[in-house]
């Protein structure tokens, strides 16, 4: 070119550099190339214009769709969009690579993108070669993908922000690393360090609480949403003057800040500090707006669960069960609660221990009367914790101001249903087994709504589960009665109350589910506590949702158990678990409203007798039960108190059985024919007892037998 001739048209430089230049409007859809980009693009030389479509097809879809994501980085950071591009020919195969610079705009009313920019070919190091294989080793978008997938699957994992923190600090960037880390958060006006790595824990005393309008990299991008690249000390201290003395002494020479954004707030910043320039080319870049997306993302997820823990943990810490006074003077009360596993750590069962109003002018604050309460909210979500919650506190009242528990669950009843009948959901009723307590005299007053039967666990070893009257659950029936049971809590006798979780936990029904938990009751030898953790061990264990019972798909429950003793006299002192004279004692009442009992009668004395020598005796014993409890039924307008009795060591036992009622008419043997259906019950005690009587009471009488388990007493006729 000679001096003062006028310079080549912009056309003509490119063509002579094998540049191409194209123009891409995303409001038309077309894409319109030059002779020399159509050229690279494997089209006839000439300028033409392309739909979307066509040139999409000329394109590695990977690289098409890689363009989008560089174009929005590009606009966001007003930058150049720079991307690598596979040509391909009709046949699939790829016939070069090009690399595109282009200006992007972005129209905000229209949501349109227009791009003007060069398309130049890129030399790729031939196959086989030694640079060849560098090039495979080293391609920047495999380890780039690679890269971007472990760490999105390493912070998506992450439960907590110190976790997320920790991930951020162990990524390994392809082909740059920082040095340092920083997350900056938001609360109000000012920017907090949420947390740093590769800094000393003294040096972030600056960083705290530092204000959004400062002027620092953070707090810019804070403000203003878009991403700081500092390539360069001089950078730095050129752009933000005030703030460089604060990273000067940390001695790096590239930074990157960079928004965090969730659903488009800006909830904070993230600082990568390099102690090498790092040029942050578009490839760099793409990375670094990447991991900044996941790692809010990761931090969002983090900071709502942390929330819902801590709103979690105050939520069980006010509702979880509580014991009240650990120990009574002559009893001894543990509780054990485990929530369903996952999710929130409380549901709706429940226990508790209420003082009881009333006590006698020589008993102590808290040697009086109390009430030992458990319970089970219907489902396991917050609904029904917070039902629990009501209901827990509604019984407390109640049994608060002195009334007696039947009383107590039909009030309890009546407010539960009052609660939930007006509410849209679902209508909710929970059992309940409501237990008054007299430590002096060990007399325990039952009502029960829906709940198990509470079970007792004897000096010896011997566990009864024992039939109390009961109505039906809380809030079904708001004027429905709650009949009350009388049972003697003996000394050295245990008394278990517990949910059906504790039965049915490990995918057993109710009947294989007693048997397991009775084992343990029959086989533990340690104190009260240590009973009460067996208990959840040997249902719950390390293992608890490997289901193994008949019942393998049933769905874990709630676990309560509440432990009652009372303390024994002689041998082992307060021990309720030290050897004492062997005596089993079971009082059970049957009305002449409630027939049922029977049978239940006649199982609890099986169970009384469940290691007799002899089963003809055993099968004697409830027939002959059976005969007594019938005849009071029958023939009297009174109810039935069953007293059933074993004393003695192992081999030389004797039981008695007595039924007494309050009719005055003695019953009398008499010879039924072949065809009569009754008056023969005094034929079978003559017959199968070791002895036998009937005594006039004041009031009433009772009839009694006795059986013997060694050959010292009367032969059995």
């Amino acid at each position: 070119m000679r001096t003062g001739e006028p310079l080549p048209a912009v056309g003509e430089v490119l063509a002579a550099l094998a540049t191409g230049l194209w123009h891409w409007d995303t409001a038309t859809g077309l894409v319109t190339v030059d002779a020399e980009a159509a050229r690279l693009l494997g089209l006839p030389a000439e300028q033409v214009s392309l739909t979307e479509a066509q040139a999409r097809a000329r394109l590695h879809p990977v690289d098409w769709n890689e363009i989008t994501g560089v174009v929005q980085l590009a606009v966001a950071e007003g930058t150049l969009a720079e991307v690598r591009i596979r040509v391909m020919d009709e046949r699939g195969r790829v016939t070069r690579v090009v690399r595109s610079r282009a200006k992007p705009s972005f129209d905000p009313v229209r949501k349109e993108y227009e791009l003007i920019g060069t398309l130049q070919e890129v030399t790729e190091p031939a196959p086989g070669t030694p640079a060849g294989r560098r090039a495979v080793t080293g391609d920047w978008r495999r380890s780039r993908e690679a890269f971007l997938l472990d760490a999105g699957r390493a912070l998506a994992e992450a439960r907590s922000t110190e976790e997320v923190l920790r991930v951020a600090a162990g990524l390994s960037m392809p082909g740059f690393e920082p040095d340092g880390l920083a997350v900056f958060g938001v609360r109000g006006d000012r920017l907090t360090l949420t947390g740093h790595h590769g800094q000393q824990f003294e040096d972030e005393n600056p960083f705290l609480h530092m204000s959004l309008d400062t002027d620092y990299p953070a707090a810019e991008v804070v403000r203003t949403g878009r991403a700081v690249y500092l390539a360069s000390p001089e950078q730095y201290k050129a752009r933000y003057p005030l703030a460089w003395p604060l990273a000067q002494r940390f001695g790096r020479h590239s930074w990157a800040f960079l928004p965090l954004i969730v659903a488009g707030r800006t909830i904070g910043a993230w600082m990568a500090a390099f102690t090498y320039p790092v040029a942050f080319t578009p490839d760099e870049r793409s990375v670094l707006t990447t991991v900044a997306r996941m790692l809010a993302q990761a931090l969002s997820r983090a900071g709502a669960a942390e929330t819902e823990r801590e709103l979690t943990d105050g939520l069980q810490r006010s509702m979880l069960p509580t014991l009240g006074p650990r120990h009574i003077p002559g009893m001894s009360v543990a509780g054990r609660y485990v929530p369903t596993g996952g999710g929130l750590q409380v549901g709706g069962d429940w226990y508790d221990v209420i003082p009881l109003p009333g006590g006698t002018s020589r008993t102590k604050p808290g040697e009086g009367r109390f009430a030992l309460v458990i319970g089970d909210v219907q489902g396991h979500d917050v609904r029904a914790a917070g039902l629990m919650g009501q209901l827990r506190i509604a019984l407390r009242a109640y049994a608060s101001e002195g009334h007696r528990p039947d009383a107590v669950l039909s009030r309890a009843s009546r407010f539960l249903h009052g609660i939930t009948d007006d509410d849209h959901a679902e209508p909710r009723f929970a059992t309940c087994l409501y237990v008054e307590v007299d430590p002096a005299s060990g007399v325990l007053e039952v009502a029960r709504a829906g709940h198990l039967d509470p079970a007792i666990r004897m000096p010896d070893g011997t566990v009864l589960s024992r039939s109390t009257a009961g109505g039906l659950p809380l809030g079904i029936d708001p004027d429905a009665d709650y009949p009350t049971t009388r049972i003697a809590l003996e000394p050295g006798e245990i008394l278990m109350l517990c949910s059906d979780g504790l039965i049915e936990t490990g995918g057993h029904d109710l009947e294989t589910g007693w048997q397991r938990v009775r084992t343990i009751l029959e086989e533990h030898k340690g104190d009260l506590e240590e009973l009460a953790d067996a208990l959840v061990q040997g249902v719950h264990g390390p293992s608890s949702h490997h289901t193994t019972g008949p019942l393998a798909d049933r769905r874990e429950d709630d676990i309560a158990v509440l432990l009652l003793s009372r303390e024994g006299q002689g041998p082992g002192g307060g021990d309720p678990f030290a050897v004492r004279p062997s005596v089993r004692r079971m009082l059970l009442t049957v009305a002449q409203a409630e027939p049922e009992r029977v049978a239940a009668a006649r199982r609890q004395l099986r169970e009384l007798l469940h290691d007799w020598d002899s089963p003809d005796q055993v099968d004697s014993a409830v027939l002959l039960l059976s005969e007594m409890l019938t005849n009071v039924l029958v023939h009297t307008d009174a109810d039935a108190l069953l007293l059933a009795e074993v004393r003695g060591e192992p081999g030389e036992r004797r039981m008695r059985i007595e039924v007494t009622d309050s009719s005055d008419d003695l019953p009398h043997k008499r010879r039924p024919g072949e065809l009569a259906s009754s008056g023969r019950g005094l034929l079978l005690i003559e017959l199968l007892a070791h002895a036998w009587g009937v005594d006039p009471r004041g009031e009433g009488k009772s009839i009694w037998f006795e059986l013997y388990e060694s050959e010292a007493g009367a032969p059995l006729l």
